[in-house]
């Protein structure tokens, strides 16, 4: 993993960049490189808050190296990040809780922790609240296995939150990327209680733990305050 810096409407940014090359397969939400296929990067872009162009995969790609790769966005400071290693897994998380949301609410319920967001319709990025997860397995995996494996991603991502104190399920622009090896004997399992799927789920809840408990709105770019951490600080 490397950290790299760039400078975009005057702001410094942040970058991640894990070169792979040749020989995984990866399972990502990610707007450029998403979905199950063979990948030889990854990219974790800063962004400004209130993030406004319109064309955020070829943004990415202008970012990333040649090649097929993975890139994901936040407005969150990536220098920041936090890393856990759980049994020759490893999860990088970049934890931006600003807009913290429960992933079902009433249909039509006013939610004022999206209130910002709503307010910059023509904004195409994420918000100033992404939680972006980065996991690397040393073993192949089924497709069934990789959707698995997210499922898990994502539950102990909830878990570390909620137990961190915060009363979310994520935020809307979470993003994720699993790489597995592309070659070997294929794990036919990625659930909580499976062998790799469990030392998956622990180190993204350590990692998703860490940057929550050390989050705070002085780690963003400027932008809206919020009514709710206005309380927790």
């Amino acid at each position: 993993m490397k950290l790299a810096y760039r400078v975009e409407d005057g702001v410094r940014l942040g970058s991640l960049l894990w070169e792979f090359g040749p020989g995984w397969r990866m399972i990502s939400s990610a707007l450029l490189g998403g979905g199950i296929g063979a990948r030889t990067w990854v990219l974790n872009a800063q962004v400004v808050a209130g993030y406004s162009r319109m064309d955020p995969v070829d943004h990415l790609r202008e970012l990333g190296p040649d090649g097929l790769g993975v890139g994901m966005m936040t407005a969150a400071s990536v220098e920041r990040y936090a890393r856990a290693v759980d049994g020759e897994v490893e999860v990088v998380a970049t934890v931006g809780l600003r807009v913290p949301t429960w992933a079902a609410a009433p249909e039509g319920a006013p939610d004022p922790e999206l209130a910002p967001m709503l307010a910059e319709p023509a904004a195409a990025g994420p918000p100033v609240g992404t939680i972006n997860l980065m996991a690397v397995m040393p073993v192949a995996m089924t497709d069934a296995a990789l959707v698995n494996a997210v499922m898990t991603m994502t539950e102990a991502k909830s878990q570390a939150l909620i137990e961190a104190g915060f009363p979310c399920t994520g935020t809307a622009s979470d993003a994720l990327c699993l790489a597995v090896r592309a070659d070997g004997p294929e794990e036919l399992f990625g659930g909580p209680r499976s062998t790799w799927g469990a030392r998956l789920a622990r180190a993204v809840h350590s990692a998703v733990h860490q940057g929550a408990a050390s989050w705070h709105p002085r780690t963003w770019l400027a932008g809206p305050s919020s009514p709710h951490l206005a309380r927790r600080a």
